[in-house]
């Protein structure tokens, strides 16, 4: 008896499988929704550069590897955005041989505008990966995908291997959380481990065996332009008659016999339905959390270039961490526990070092600030301006260089600092325009001070003598008597 309960006690705990109003238990229901998405597809999809590359390529190394390209540059970043970047790179590296061969500072700059900038990093070591280590073989399985290349999760692995290879498999990525979440009503946090597993179960119950990859797309353009975030289309929907949530929206006044009633539900909803969202109800996300506010001085240092066009000090980050590798102009991040004098010393003792020459804090000239916004941090760059008069000076470091406005705009930098350098030149002559009219205040101010200090004086030697007041009426309004 002590044997067998120390056993039971040993036996691993499972999840408890989801109730069937969450899933798809009919069969004929599944096939159903499989045309009724897929006839949708054929006559709705937009002709993408990947999709069609994805049909026409004949070379399976090829295909998969213009396929992972488009999977990559989609995380996190609109279809519209990723059309023009995804053109050039297959222009220039159309193989994953000619990407191996290509420096870093290459890929950066290809990459530069593009955002989450360790993806073409990523995309860059898996290209040399498969050349040095897999003999120039992409990856033939999910599991492989998966395994082998960096940066490949799950969700990339699953689109690349059914696009690309006819891998039958489902793919979840954000548009596909959206759909099944509607589909099926479930309402728990949609990023919980529960519902994580649920809806890559319905994924591949769902999933076409006959077309697994036009499938997983139909499913992520479905979300995309009808079953979308806010203002669903659910009048245009192919699939709407498999739609709880559609049903639920139209009968929320009622009970629903079919709902979930098993009372221990991990993907049901924790909050009553509210009629005003509708379908909209579903997924349910906790809460974001606020973006790390962060403050950064930057400083732009120019020097006279050649053909009279100005000449930028651009620095490169380290090969890890945020934006790595890029280039940028030197900055320092501003802590709180120091102060900004104490930080912009460090600063100024920092382009001292790369230039190899003694610069002084005097030289440093407040221009104003620029905010920018990543996805998880709320920038501000506290700019100033250095202009060196000796065209000269070199950098004397290997990790920063001197560029022109027009190849620092082509150059490996980060969307913030391209956007310093497009509002430096207002900021400088805003700058300068507050200073004028502070020298005018001050100038202005004085003036007045030294005429009313003076008034009561002349005016006491006016009763004496004519002269005085003579002077006194023609000294000109404006004009400063304390220079």
């Amino acid at each position: 008896m002590r044997k067998y309960f120390s056993v039971f006690q040993r036996k691993p705990r499972t999840q408890p499988r989801p109730a069937t109003y969450h899933t798809f238990p009919d069969p004929a229901h599944v096939v159903l929704l499989r045309s009724q998405l897929l006839s949708w597809y054929d006559r709705e999809q937009r002709e993408l550069p990947w999709r069609t590359l994805a049909v026409t390529e004949p070379d399976l190394n090829i295909r998969t590897y213009a396929v992972l390209v488009s999977e990559i540059m989609l995380q996190q970043t609109q279809v519209a955005t990723v059309i023009d970047y995804y053109n050039r790179w297959m222009k220039r590296w159309p193989t994953v041989e000619a990407l191996a061969a290509a420096t870093l500072e290459e890929v950066n700059q290809m990459w530069a505008g593009l955002g989450y900038y360790s993806r073409g990093k990523r995309l860059h070591e898996g290209a040399q990966k498969v050349v040095t280590e897999l003999k120039g073989q992409m990856p033939r399985t999910v599991d492989s995908l998966l395994k082998q290349l960096p940066g490949v999760g799950r969700y990339t692995a699953a689109a690349v291997g059914s696009i690309a290879l006819g891998q039958v498999t489902g793919a979840v990525d954000g548009n596909v959380i959206r759909v099944l979440c509607r589909l099926r009503a479930i309402g728990a946090d949609s990023t919980s481990p529960a519902v994580t597993e649920a809806l890559w179960g319905l994924a591949n119950t769902l999933v076409d065996p006959e077309r697994p990859g036009d499938f997983n797309q139909a499913m992520m353009e479905l979300g995309a332009r009808v079953c979308t975030p806010k203002g669903p289309l659910c009048s245009q929907c192919p699939v709407q008659s498999h739609c709880h949530s559609y049903r639920k929206r139209k009968t929320s006044a009622l009970p629903d016999i079919e709902d979930c009633a098993s009372g221990t539900c991990l993907l049901c909803p924790s909050e009553p339905w509210d009629d005003e969202l509708g379908v909209q109800n579903f997924p349910r996300k906790p809460a974001k959390k606020p973006p790390r506010v962060e403050r950064t001085l930057t400083c732009v240092v120019v020097r006279p270039g050649e053909e009279g066009e100005d000449e930028y000090l651009l620095t490169q980050r380290p090969n890890k961490g945020l934006l790595a590798g890029l280039w940028e102009f030197p900055s320092v991040l501003l802590e709180e526990e120091s102060s900004e004098m104490k930080q912009k010393r460090a600063l100024c003792a920092e382009i001292s070092g790369t230039l190899g020459t003694h610069l002084t804090e005097s030289l440093f000239q407040s221009v104003g600030e620029v905010v920018h916004i990543f996805s998880h941090i709320h920038q501000t760059y506290v700019v100033h301006s250095m202009r060196l008069k000796d065209g000269d000076i070199q950098a004397q470091s290997e990790n920063a260089q001197w560029l022109s406005r027009s190849a620092l705009q082509e150059a490996a930098v980060s969307t913030g600092v391209k956007k310093v350098c497009v509002v430096f030149p207002e900021l400088v002559s805003k700058h300068r325009r507050q200073e004028t009219t502070d020298l005018k205040k001050t100038q202005t101010g004085c003036s007045e001070q030294r005429r009313q200090a003076a008034l009561p004086q002349l005016l006491l030697q006016d009763s004496q003598t004519g002269i005085l007041m003579e002077l006194c009426v023609r000294i000109p309004h404006g004009a400063s008597p304390c220079a």
